[in-house]
């Protein structure tokens, strides 16, 4: 499976449109949850919308800024959270990709329906492919890792794809204790690298996101480099190639991207705020088993069972700070002190 897109010049994108765009996106991933009471009144106990009512700040965290991507385009911007922890050869090229500006100007030329979304160098493997700067042209397969030191949090109910199923900061991963292995899963807004046939034919030039039903088929088939973590809607609305496998035919057909870049490298007044639930606390057991028992006035029967692909990670936008208190006067209006 190769992913590729065509080389266009880069172009400037409204920042406020921008911002105004994803903070609407956060704001829905963390309010979209069955619920039917009025906004006025609190959501009942036991439901997603209670538990997230009643999270701490140090339940949230923020997306660390040299491991998330803003990919930017006239629809919006797509926020994306890199996984160093599971594919760190792909993480750090698709860094250097993003540093180097690789991307800037190639195109989305591919939206098949309930699978994909894909770009990439549509002359990869020719004397025309874009250079890939600093970052390297081949790398290992990272399909799977050790299970040592990573931070798995077991979801109570069986996988079917794997002995077991669960988040690691923030990531559905699946674990095999037997084998002592662990990998990320294809859920919903996974974004993984495309390859050829061999396996290590992947270097992160070549990038998709799931826009469809979970197709966990591909695990441990292809190296998964992170999460879409908002702003999914403007890959999944995406008019539909109508080539095989979902290309587009033609080159007008294609979506001009118009930068990614990292986090970091994003000046402050274009940075989107953002927070994650975190999913190492009590507050993310309590979330899970709210949507394992859904207790919404909508639902006449619990399922009491969930996968790891059914469990959302909300994220918000972070609550203002509050202001400084008032210092308290120590003397009446108009006196002196003379101390």
């Amino acid at each position: 499976m190769r992913f590729s897109s065509p080389r266009n010049m880069p172009v400037t994108c409204p920042v406020s449109k921008i911002v105004q765009l994803t903070v609407s996106s956060a704001l829905l991933a963390i309010s979209a949850s069955g619920s039917t009471w009025a906004a006025d009144e609190a959501a009942p106990a036991g439901t997603m919308q209670r538990v997230l009512d009643d999270s701490k700040a140090s339940d949230w965290r923020a997306p660390d800024a040299e491991n998330t991507l803003y990919l930017d385009f006239d629809a919006g911007r797509v926020i994306i959270e890199l996984a160093p922890e599971f594919a760190p050869m792909h993480v750090a090229n698709i860094r250097a990709l993003a540093r180097g500006h690789y991307f800037d100007g190639l195109s989305i030329l591919r939206s098949q329906d309930n699978y994909v979304v894909q770009w990439g160098d549509p002359e990869a493997g020719t004397p025309a492919a874009r250079s890939l700067g600093d970052a390297k042209s081949k790398l290992p397969a990272e399909f799977a890792r050790d299970t040592a030191g990573v931070a798995f949090r077991a979801l109570p109910d069986l996988d079917g794809w794997a002995p077991q199923g669960g988040h690691a900061n923030g990531f559905a991963v699946a674990r095999d204790p037997k084998e002592g292995k662990a990998w990320l899963t294809h859920c919903y807004g996974s974004v993984g690298a495309g390859r050829d046939n061999a396996a290590d034919s992947s270097n992160g030039s070549e990038l998709y996101v799931v826009i469809g039903q979970s197709p966990r088929h591909l695990d441990r088939n292809i190296t998964l480099v992170g999460r879409v973590i908002a702003g999914i809607e403007h890959l999944s609305t995406l008019p539909r190639g109508t080539g095989p496998l979902g290309f587009y035919e033609k080159p007008e057909q294609r979506i001009r991207i118009h930068s990614i870049r990292l986090l970091a490298d994003v000046p402050a007044i274009e940075r989107t705020p953002l927070e994650l639930l975190r999913t190492d606390t009590p507050t993310w057991d309590a979330l899970v088993e709210s949507r394992r028992n859904r207790l919404d006035s909508w639902y006449l029967r619990p399922a009491g069972h969930i996968n790891v692909c059914n469990v959302p990670v909300p994220t918000r936008v972070p609550p203002a700070p509050e202001p400084r208190s008032t210092l308290k006067k120590t003397a009446s209006a108009g006196s002196v002190d003379k101390t």
